[in-house]
Formats: structure tokens, sequence, C-alpha cells
């Protein structure tokens, strides 16, 4: 069976609200992309996490592809979501956190846009629109993460305004080095993706997102202390050469891939447009003609 779309949530003791996150997420998909995949990659969890993933696949509708990935010891969110990319089966993934901060009517504005083949890599944004933020971050939090996004375009040369939302897909054709290359493990891991695609001369689209903050974040001050260790260790990596083949087999496989936009076989919400970014609106009216035109 083709799958269209691949859903991958890293998850590290979140027996408490996995089993809610992936109902919605099957019902999502059984009403608007049924040839699709959801991947979860449990990292490590120690509070039962694994099982409750497997009662409630038990019960996922069969056309829906469902696929556990467990990883012992705790590796890292970075690990998790590399795994889940490289075992995706779709030509578009997406990773989203285990709370669905970024609701799941938002994937349409992260996936069209790479269907419509004008961008490889769309990611959530919660700093271009911040009127889109429902419930907002502790203000320390918000505090640290402005920081934090000022350290990172300092210390990589690029221009984003949020590089931490975890809410991207990927054109796997063209990602599949980057996941394969990557080194960081844990909050750096974002940028990380993001700093090798753009290296790579991937085309690389920051979209706003709504967002709610959500209690229970995995992200505290020691976390994110050890981000700003991870741009310096990103920095010392690109500088000894250690991202270069990867760069390298990257740009390969752009080369190599297809014009062709892909067909996108999620059915699309006509009330989304509106709230699309400029350039994100011009990829979703092409992927809406593609559809129009059926299968290729």
């Amino acid at each position: 069976m083709a799958v269209s779309l691949s859903i991958i949530i890293p998850a590290f003791n979140e027996a408490g609200r996995i089993g809610k996150t992936l109902k919605e997420t099957f019902e999502y998909l059984a009403s608007r992309g049924p040839d699709s995949e959801l991947i979860v990659v449990d990292d490590g969890s120690t509070d039962g996490t694994a099982g409750v993933v497997q009662r409630v696949f038990a019960l996922a509708p069969s056309r829906i592809n469902s696929r556990l990935i467990c990883m012992k010891p705790n590796q890292g969110k970075g690990v998790a979501v590399r795994a889940g990319l490289l075992e995706a089966l779709a030509p578009v993934a997406l990773f989203s956190d285990a709370d669905l901060s970024t609701p799941l009517d938002q994937i349409e504005k992260v996936v069209l846009p790479i269907y419509a083949n004008r961008y490889d890599v769309v990611f959530g944004s919660r700093s271009l629109d911040r009127s889109l933020i429902g419930k907002h971050q502790p203000w320390m939090r918000e505090q640290s993460g402005r920081i934090f996004n000022v350290m990172m375009k300092l210390m990589t040369g690029m221009p984003y305004v949020d590089t931490q939302c975890g809410f991207k897909a990927f054109r796997i054709g063209v990602c599949r080095p980057i996941a394969e290359g990557a080194l960081i493990n844990r909050f750096g891991f974002d940028v990380e993706l993001l700093y090798l695609a753009r290296q790579a001369g991937l085309r690389l689209l920051e979209e706003p997102v709504r967002w709610n903050d959500v209690e229970g974040s995995k992200v505290s001050l020691r976390t994110g202390l050890q981000g700003f260790g991870e741009l310096r260790q990103l920095r010392r990596n690109a500088r000894l050469g250690l991202y270069d083949a990867t760069i390298q087999r990257t740009r390969e496989a752009f080369a190599r891939s297809t014009s062709a936009a892909l067909t996108p076989l999620i059915k699309v919400q006509g009330g989304n447009a509106a709230s699309v970014s400029p350039r994100g609106k011009a990829a979703t009216a092409s992927a809406r003609q593609i559809m129009a035109g059926g299968s290729r």
C-alpha cells in the first residue's frame, strides 16, 4: 500500500497523554489521509509509554499503518526523530511533539508546500505571528527561548525566528542524508537539521502555526543550557568538516530529485488557506491544483 504521509511522534515518559494524542491523530488521518502511517518512537521511557501505544495501535484503523520503535536506553529527542524519519515510508514526513501543542489542523500548512515542490523542509513557527499563540509559555521560558534564538542566529547565520517548535515536515527523498548524518542528539537537534538543509541548498520555509503551551514539558533549565552547548558543538562540527559528506550527499539527492510535484493524498480543508503565510499560500494553491487533477 502506498503511503502519502508519515507522522512521527517522539515520546519519552508520555504514558499520561500519549493515548489521547494517538486517538486524535488516528481520527485526523482516518478523515483526511487514510493512506498514511503513524510512527511512535519511544525514547527509553520508564513509565509504560510503549504499553499504552501498543494498546491504542491494536484498535487503530487497519488502513493506517502504525509502528512503534523502542529505543533503550534514553538517547535524546534528536535520535528519536531521526530514527522515525529514516523509517518513514511516505515521500513527506512530519514530526510532531507528543503533547500536540501545535494542533493537527495545522498539518496542511507544513506539508502542502512540500507536495507542491516549492519547498523541501517546512517548519512551524510560534514567533512569526504571535497572535496564533493561545496559551503562552511561562515568562522565563519565553525569554530564554528568545536569547537562544539570538545566539542561534549569531552562531549559524540562519535568519529564522523559531527553530525549536516541534512541528517540522521534510521531503524524505532529499532529507534522508541529513537524518543519517546529523550528530546532535538533544535540545539542539532542530537547529542542526535546519542548518544542514540550508547548507545543502534545500528550500526551507518557516511557517506560522497555532500553538498552545501544554503542562508537562520536558524542557527545563538544564536542557536549555545544554542547548547553548550544542550550538557550540554544531559550529565546531562544521569547522572540523564533520558535516561535509552529509551536505554533499544531500546536494546529490536534491539534484536527483524529480522536478514534478508530489501528489498529496490528504484531504484539504478549504477554510485554512487564509491563515497560511503568503509564500505558503502559493505553494498550497499549487498542491490544491494537483489534487484537483488526480493522482499522477
